[in-house]
């Protein structure tokens, strides 16, 4: 099983950037793909990159296209969310998510809050 821990919220004012981050740790998970989610209140969990751990191939939902950046570091098994020119509607609790390769999502971190100032 992996476990995943998020890190690196805050408030950020619009326009700015911040970084997030998800430590993994677990069973080996070369064949997984790593993803970033987020829940705004009142809002179902939706969908904003995903990365493949072994070969680094990304995906990102269409608003964040441009400003935001999936990677993953295998030295330090971690998975980051470069969040830059962030937006008012990007608030949200963001979650680091973990599928196989043919599966659904089935593994999720606690979550860390992104708070955007106008």
């Amino acid at each position: 099983q992996v476990q995943l821990v998020e890190s690196g919220g805050g408030l950020v004012q619009a326009g700015g950037s911040l970084r997030l981050s998800c430590a993994v740790s677990g069973r080996a998970f070369s064949s997984n793909v790593m993803g970033w989610f987020r829940q705004a209140p009142g809002k179902e969990r939706d969908f904003v990159a995903e990365i493949t751990w072994n070969f680094g191939r990304t995906n990102y939902v269409d608003s964040v296209k441009g400003r935001f950046t999936i990677s993953r570091d295998k030295a330090k098994n971690t998975v980051s969310l470069q969040m830059n020119n962030v937006k008012p509607e990007d608030a949200a609790v963001y979650y680091c998510a973990s599928r196989y390769l043919n599966g659904a999502y089935n593994t999720w971190g606690q979550g860390t809050q992104v708070t955007v100032s106008s």
